[in-house]
């Protein structure tokens, strides 16, 4: 498995995400208007929920800790930080670090970055076998998971290249129109949701991806909850698209609790 420092990181990642998850999620209306950048409350409250998400799942992969169960939530991980931080270095010009808020955001950034950085040359070091005892996915979880991987995946890749403008940028998808700085921030945040699970096409694990399940679905349960509490920002008339902001969410999050409740969150044997 990775060294300690690499665990100690990922707990560092948690406690920070989880500062700034907390703060955004419960005080979208007093964060907005001094968060980095230019956002909206529902966009401060939905970024609160990303950073939520990735607090529980650095936390329960810290805590488990074996690399082949638990390496593809730390692929989601390291990406996201990457990911996140390079936009915060394109957008430099339009980054406001006058108030701590921003500042705690960037420090989970640049902490996330380092546990990325320290993470592959660790793997590079020991590479740890990721061959899990148990359980195999079925064909048809399988072809669900590739659904998964090319929607998702053109989300985020949309979202890391269209210009405002373009179609679902005003208003058609997500209810607000969103900066370009932001739009680039969505777009990072679910390519690397997809990027990290295209492992499970070759490794068959029931198990490791059921830990993946678990330590994703407090991304799905925070912004989901968010979205419902701004339900009266969307116009599913005027913008029907609108409506697949929350059909995406639950058709995965729903079955997942049946899903956990018969097979479980994922064991190391």
């Amino acid at each position: 498995m990775l060294s300690n420092t690499s665990r100690l990181l990922t707990y560092a990642c948690s406690v920070l995400y989880g500062i700034v998850g907390v703060l955004m999620y419960t005080m979208p209306e007093q964060i907005a208007p001094i968060f980095a950048w230019k956002v909206t409350t529902f966009m401060t409250i939905t970024i609160g929920g990303w950073c939520l998400g990735n607090a529980w799942l650095a936390y329960i992969t810290a805590r488990r800790w074996e690399w082949k169960l638990v390496y593809t939530a730390l692929i989601y991980l390291w990406l996201f930080g990457v990911g996140e931080l390079i936009v915060l270095f394109l957008f430099r010009g339009k980054l406001v670090l006058e108030h701590p808020i921003a500042w705690l955001y960037l420090a989970a950034l640049i902490v996330n970055v380092l546990t990325a950085i320290i993470g592959v040359f660790d793997y590079l070091r020991i590479r740890p076998a990721n061959t899990l005892a148990g359980s195999t996915t079925t064909r048809v979880q399988g072809f669900l998971l590739v659904a998964f991987v090319i929607f998702v995946g053109f989300l985020g890749f949309y979202g890391m290249t269209a210009q405002i403008g373009d179609p679902g940028t005003n208003g058609g998808i997500f209810p607000e129109v969103m900066s370009l700085f932001t739009l680039r921030s969505f777009g990072v945040f679910y390519f690397s949701i997809a990027i990290a699970v295209i492992p499970y096409f070759w490794d068959k694990s029931l198990n490791a991806i059921l830990h993946h399940s678990i330590a994703s679905y407090g991304l799905i349960v925070f912004i989901t909850i968010a979205a419902f509490i701004h339900i009266r920002l969307f116009d599913f008339t005027a913008h029907p698209g609108g409506s697949l902001y929350f059909i995406a969410y639950l058709a995965v999050g729903i079955p997942l609790i049946f899903t956990f409740r018969k097979l479980g969150t994922g064991t190391r044997s």
